[in-house]
């Protein structure tokens, strides 16, 4: 108990997890803020075509997870690490599909951008206003529990009526002109958009 009484509790089996860090792009434009998006590209296996930030699983040579959302970033966007600065974290997420994602929001100097195509169509962006001026439209997905084929319903009361509590998810959507923002990638801006209110000024 000695030895436990000196341990640091975290996340039970948290190194069963896939780690992930994205970066929040803002970028000055004529006085003011907007925030980057990418469109992946549709050569890509995972969501082709689908709106999001740069980011992707932290590597062993990340020392940290801001370090790999800057790494991904400059593969992604073409820019040196020098092109990124005043990096923040943001709070990070438990996915219930098995991941941890490390949010980070910092400035990025898009004048010397170039884009890497095998991963990236095309990039947009949002006046930083328009999120925080506009609700996301917000839709629930229920994710309901199936045992396995061989699961041991004679070992639990109720057998195979046993009462198994579904989890619900919240997905977020923006809609700018022609672009649709949903998923993790809105939900991230909500968050965003919600500690500069409450820290007003803090990207003025």
């Amino acid at each position: 108990m000695e030895k436990l009484q000196q341990r640091t509790p975290t996340i039970m089996d948290f190194d069963t997890f896939a780690q992930y860090a994205v970066l929040l792009p803002l970028v000055r434009q004529n006085d003011d803020i907007f925030v980057l998006f990418e469109v992946r590209s549709l050569y890509l296996r995972r969501q082709p075509g689908e709106i999001c930030f740069p980011g992707g699983k932290i590597d062993e040579c990340d020392q940290n997870p801001s370090n790999a959302a800057v790494r991904e970033t400059c593969e992604e966007l073409g820019i040196q690490k020098e092109n990124i600065t005043h990096i923040v974290p943001l709070d990070y997420m438990l996915s219930p599909f098995g991941m941890v994602i490390y949010p980070f929001a910092a400035f990025v100097d898009m004048t010397c951008m170039k884009i890497n195509e095998k991963e990236v169509a095309e990039v947009f962006t949002v006046p930083l206003s328009f999120f925080v001026e506009t609700k996301p439209d917000i839709y629930h997905v229920q994710l309901e529990p199936k045992p396995e084929e061989h699961f041991p319903f004679e070992h639990i009361p109720g057998g195979r009526q046993y009462n198994w509590r579904p989890r619900q998810i919240e997905e977020h959507f923006y809609y700018y002109k022609d672009k649709v923002i949903w998923g993790l990638t809105a939900k991230i801006v909500y968050h965003f958009t919600r500690l500069i209110q409450t820290m007003e000024g803090e990207y003025a």
